[in-house]
């Protein structure tokens, strides 16, 4: 590997970590949201208490994919 290549691999690495990151978000919102609607399906009497719990679910995956996107942003322009 040339110098110019190596002096770059940590940008580089750090936007496909960026894009695995939004992925993620993307794939554990989707899940929690898909369990949610099974859950009202079969319980309909529950649905306060299971939009409460969804709610603080995607609230914390969003934290941690926006935490996650932040330090990737930050190593690739810090």
């Amino acid at each position: 590997m040339t110098p110019e290549t190596t002096a770059h691999l940590g940008q580089i690495s750090a936007a496909a970590g960026m894009g695995l990151s939004v992925v993620g978000l993307g794939v554990g919102v989707g899940l929690i949201f898909a369990s949610f609607i099974q859950g009202i399906a079969r319980q309909p009497e529950l649905e306060g208490k299971l939009m409460t719990w969804t709610l603080v679910g995607a609230a914390i995956v969003e934290g941690i994919a926006i935490f996650a996107a932040i330090m990737c942003f930050l190593a690739i322009h810090g």
